[in-house]
């Protein structure tokens, strides 16, 4: 008998999440030197780590044999200086994906369901199956998050409401005074994550801190992937009110953030130079791509991350030509986006590339 007849059935037809082609694996498939192929597909650092961070995680390699401070105690004080709360607002996750988890495993059982937006992050929806919960997607028109129609979505069954700001595949930003109304509808047996991955990307952020400080059921996700360059040694974290952390502390397992990934964010969230000189190339590698796609004809989402939507036909088809070329995009038929790709933002030199090699494919 298969071992599917013990297995829980909300997971027989999950389809698990896939992230962006690694270079190692187009370089096989393909013939290329890994050298010759770049990766604009996966929202990451282009710059790499902060030399900072480097170091400290060199150190770091010294004493593995040792196990990390499980409370992750100097990463959780810097972040809550930073932010003007206490240790006791943040909770550290192995991305801000087990964060996630976390909150999974703290309300969501069989029958609940959760909101988001139909053009959202994909885990939230494949998180919520894995505990049984249903998935209510409200429609994004312009592909922004309607907030007022999300709030409208709450039923008495609803536990949890994902809004991503800037939001991922789209780019797009909901305003503070979007936000601020919806907040004034939500009721208190629902847990509002605002997930701000590309939060450091922005000039002018929305204040969802607030909210934390108020004392409301909000958890704010943020991470160490994106603008600090430590994807690799996935480190995120969750802010909100003490009792809620003290909730979702209970579901996370000791050690969940080992010692070298401490050093590395550590060290990388006091570099304030290198994540200011990577917010500089973004802004200007994703100005000179949407200028690029606007003489091309194509249609684009106006970004505020660091990554661009656009239109190209056949997206799994460009997917494809393109890493034929050395250069891995993201094909967007998972998130019901079939004729659009994601193309993160690289150095200037790479967007060159990126965008020739998209001309030669699209025959422009």
């Amino acid at each position: 008998m298969s071992i599917w007849n013990y297995a829980n059935p909300q997971l027989k037809d999950l389809v698990a999440y896939e992230p962006g082609k690694p270079i190692e694996d187009v370089a096989r498939e393909r013939g290329l030197k890994p050298e010759d192929i770049i990766k604009m597909a996966s929202n990451e650092n282009p710059l790499g780590p902060s030399p900072k961070a480097i170091v400290a995680m060199q150190e770091a390699v010294k004493e593995v044999h040792i196990y990390p401070d499980g409370a992750s105690w100097k990463l959780r004080n810097a972040l809550a200086e930073k932010f003007g709360l206490e240790m006791g607002n943040i909770i550290m996750g192995c991305g801000s994906n087990e964060v996630i988890e976390f909150i999974g495993h703290a309300f969501l059982k069989p029958g609940d369901n959760i909101i988001t937006a139909e053009h959202a992050f994909l885990v939230y929806k494949l998180m919520a199956k894995v505990f049984g919960a249903d998935t209510i997607e409200v429609p994004d028109p312009g592909y922004v998050h309607d907030l007022n129609a999300m709030a409208a979505a709450i039923t008495p069954n609803t536990k949890e409401i994902f809004i991503a700001n800037p939001n991922n595949p789209t780019g797009t930003l909901v305003t503070q005074e979007q936000i601020d109304r919806f907040m004034d509808k939500v009721p208190d047996h629902v847990v509002v994550v605002f997930d701000e991955a590309y939060y450091e990307f922005l000039d002018n952020p929305p204040d969802t801190l607030k909210y934390v400080r108020q004392g409301r059921n909000v958890v704010v996700l943020r991470t160490f992937s994106k603008i600090q360059g430590l994807a690799g040694t996935r480190v995120g974290y969750g802010i909100a009110n003490k009792e809620l952390i003290d909730v979702l502390q209970r579901t996370r397992q000791p050690f969940n953030l080992n010692s070298i990934a401490q050093a590395g964010a550590l060290a990388g969230l006091l570099d304030e130079e290198h994540q200011n000189k990577t917010k500089a190339i973004t802004d200007e590698g994703r100005a000179y791509l949407q200028k690029q796609f606007g003489e091309m004809g194509l249609e684009y989402i106006p970004s505020y991350a660091n990554f661009v939507l656009v239109k190209v036909g056949d997206g799994n088809a460009v997917f494809k030509g393109m890493m034929d070329k050395g250069v891995i995009v993201r094909a967007m038929a998972a998130y019901k986006l079939p004729e659009w790709v994601r193309i993160s933002i690289g150095t200037m030199p790479q967007n060159e590339r990126c965008i020739e090699v998209l001309k030669q494919v699209l025959g422009k």
